[in-house]
């Protein structure tokens, strides 16, 4: 009998407010499904709920995911993500953290975007996408903060708690 491929399954965004219309749970289920589909033993779920793909500082869950995987914990072949910019959207990061990964034999599924970094295509789609991903970032950054200045010179509220006498 064929022994089973073990993964972890890695998650990150908000429960409350969808991420590219997928709550966490909803990105934890198709992990599942598509782990059950690949006849995949899930090892271990991490998920860093609330912090931002813009570094891997901060996210404790992701940080003990790779020392896990750098321990041999238990022995995964794979680490399952949602999309490429869940499990980050800053191309350094994402490429030193994959080389880690790499480094003991673990591989990075994207399963949205059909990314397998066991393949040579997969290795330079991560690499197209984590740059696509950080200038994204950037992008909403830059609008988010040009539209605050505006609401700012309108006088309008910014959000936050308003002003007492507002």
């Amino acid at each position: 009998m064929k022994k089973k491929t073990k993964c972890y399954i890695y998650t990150r965004g908000s429960t409350s407010i969808q991420v590219d219309g997928y709550s966490l749970d909803a990105q934890r289920d198709k992990l599942r499904k598509y782990a059950e589909y690949e006849d995949m033993t899930i090892a271990g779920e991490y998920s860093d709920e609330g912090f931002s793909g813009k570094n891997i500082q901060g996210r404790l869950e992701f940080q003990r995911m790779l020392n896990d995987i750098q321990e041999g914990k238990d022995g995964v072949s794979f680490v399952l993500v949602f999309k490429l910019s869940r499990f980050g959207r800053n191309a350094a990061d994402v490429l030193n953290s994959l080389q880690l990964m790499q480094d003991f034999g673990v591989n990075l599924i994207c399963v949205e975007d059909g990314i397998d970094s066991s393949k040579d295509s997969g290795k330079l789609m991560i690499s197209v996408l984590s740059a696509v991903a950080e200038i994204e970032r950037e992008n909403i950054r830059t609008q988010t903060m040009a539209g605050r200045e505006q609401k700012a010179k309108e006088g309008k509220w910014n959000g936050g708690f308003a002003p007492y006498g507002y």
